[in-house]
């Protein structure tokens, strides 16, 4: 007899509909094909073994399991359930009425016990999406693909429930969870606050434009300065995810198994801080199974590079395609995958190995062609898909014990929020572009026009710093969402005039 039994393979973000065909009929082996790894081959056993734990048996005849397509590789131990119901089912010893109309995807452990697998919630879209009536899978993964609706979640924590269940002998109430409320719920969930900072004015307003226009940042100043204190605060300023956004970025989480136990919908935008040891293939992404990185799990947050120049050079220039084209493609001999990479670079660096360069009380020790050296370790080609270079010098004694309180990063947020409306007005007929920091070179000549003078203080400026060519396409971006936050439809010399001062630490003016 033949039994059919559904799944789903994982791939990138999107899952595959699987077909799990069972065979038993006369002879004594066993065959699994269709592209199968070792995990799911291994499941032999573990199916076996859950079988007996509650009194079912393995046939001991011809078994013979299709994974349906079998052009598409099946990795991983979470087709186990759908086999050992498949099992059941063809050799008779039970009968599911409704077998057909259900995903069912779980690892089981020897004792029938289910443990929690990755990347239901794209299957869970892609069951929806086919039209079946509901979704069985291990109960520690049931919140996370209850965020997706008209779709029967029926989570279930042993083997016996899940036969129970689609015999009809039990009831399960599939898991609802309302994706909304608990989303508009959380936007304002955020643990740091920039009202905690006192004094760095000049770097709290470097932060707000670029929220404001989506702008790669590098903080450059001693250690102990505020660089960390302040990067870890952006988050809290950026506009409030939308749905869609919460939505795409629980699902490349959700894939790499980065949502835990009782996950559930992402409603806080991602802040990423790998540490300067990393790999490239832990940073872009890869595998010999391509899982995302961390410049895919920080897709709509921030990416925060905690002493830049501490990275291995070719980490940092792997980043500079993905920066460029918002995602990033992982191509193997045999599968090509394509991980959404969309966020927000922040990096911060010391001036020199000292720390103390440019210091205004401190005295740098390192010695001649170091300082340039040290700099020369952060290539021009990722410097120049940088928009603000800001340096960052010590807080004042009385700064620190002032009793102001600073600006709540809630306040800055609702400029931010106005800045960008704006900005979603003005690009409604490019929706590859919803930011200023995301505008071709022929758009700023269009968009970021300006006047006589200022195209005087520009000369001036880049013949004066010694700014090079790629910072003057940079500055208008920045001129233009400073305008945006202020509320004005042109850029005017003030405008420009601060943009300029965040290239002063253009490579060819600085150190040099």
């Amino acid at each position: 007899m033949v039994a059919k039994t559904f799944g789903s393979a994982v791939s990138g973000v999107d899952a595959n509909l699987i077909t799990i065909e069972v065979n038993v009929g006369q002879g004594t082996s066993f065959f699994m094909v269709g592209l199968p790894d070792s995990a799911v081959k291994e499941s032999q056993q573990r199916v076996e073994s859950a079988l007996k734990y509650f009194n079912y048996r393995m046939p001991r005849q011809k078994v013979v399991i299709n994974l349906a397509p079998a052009d598409i590789r099946k990795e991983g131990s979470a087709y186990d359930l759908s086999i050992a119901m498949g099992i059941l089912q063809a050799s008779e010893q039970v009968n599911f009425p409704e077998l057909d109309r259900y995903v069912i995807m779980g690892e089981l452990s020897l004792d029938g016990n289910l443990r929690p697998i990755k990347g239901v919630l794209p299957i869970a879209i892609e069951a929806r999406k086919r039209g079946f009536k509901g979704f069985i899978l291990p109960l520690e993964n049931a919140k996370e693909a209850s965020i997706v609706n008209n779709i029967d979640i029926i989570g279930v924590e042993t083997l016996d429930q899940a036969v129970d269940f689609l015999q009809g002998n039990l009831q399960i109430e599939p898991l609802v969870t309302d994706t909304r409320e608990i989303f508009y719920h959380s936007l304002d969930d955020n643990e740091f606050d920039f009202a905690d900072v006192q004094g760095q004015e000049n770097i709290k307003r470097a932060m707000e434009i670029a929220a404001a226009g989506g702008h790669n940042v590098i903080m450059i100043g001693p250690p102990g300065a505020g660089k960390t204190m302040l990067a870890k605060r952006l988050p809290s300023i950026l506009p409030p995810l939308s749905l869609q956004e919460a939505l795409e970025t629980t699902k490349i989480h959700s894939v790499a198994g980065k949502l835990g136990r009782n996950g559930s919908l992402l409603a806080q935008r991602p802040f990423r801080s790998p540490h300067h040891t990393i790999s490239d293939v832990a940073l872009v992404g890869g595998g010999g199974n391509p899982q995302p990185g961390e410049i895919s799990l920080a897709h709509n947050g921030v990416l925060f590079l905690d002493e830049l120049p501490e990275f291995k050079r070719t980490v940092l220039e792997v980043m500079r395609q993905p920066l460029e084209d918002r995602k990033v493609t992982i191509s193997r001999a045999k599968v090509s995958v394509d991980y959404p990479a969309n966020f927000m670079l922040i990096a911060s660096m010391n001036p020199c190995p000292c720390g103390y360069y440019n210091h205004p009380e401190k005295e740098c020790v390192c010695g001649p062609g170091i300082v340039q050296r040290y700099l020369n370790k952060v290539s021009g080609p990722l410097l120049d898909r940088i928009d603000l270079h800001v340096e960052v010098t010590p807080v004042k004694f009385d700064e620190m014990t002032s009793t102001r309180k600073s600006e709540s990063s809630k306040s800055i947020r609702e400029r931010v929020i106005q800045g960008r409306e704006r900005q979603r007005e003005r690009f409604l007929d490019n929706p590859e572009v919803y930011c200023n920091a995301m505008m071709p070179s022929h758009m700023v000549k269009e968009i970021c026009q300006i006047n006589e003078a200022g195209r005087a203080l520009l000369k001036t400026a880049m013949e004066r710093l010694g700014l090079s060519a790629r910072a003057y396409d940079r500055i208008l971006k920045v001129a233009r969402t400073i305008a945006d936050i202020s509320g004005t439809e042109t850029i005017k010399v003030e405008h420009l005039a601060e943009a300029i001062q965040y290239r002063s630490l253009d490579r060819e003016g600085w150190a040099g």
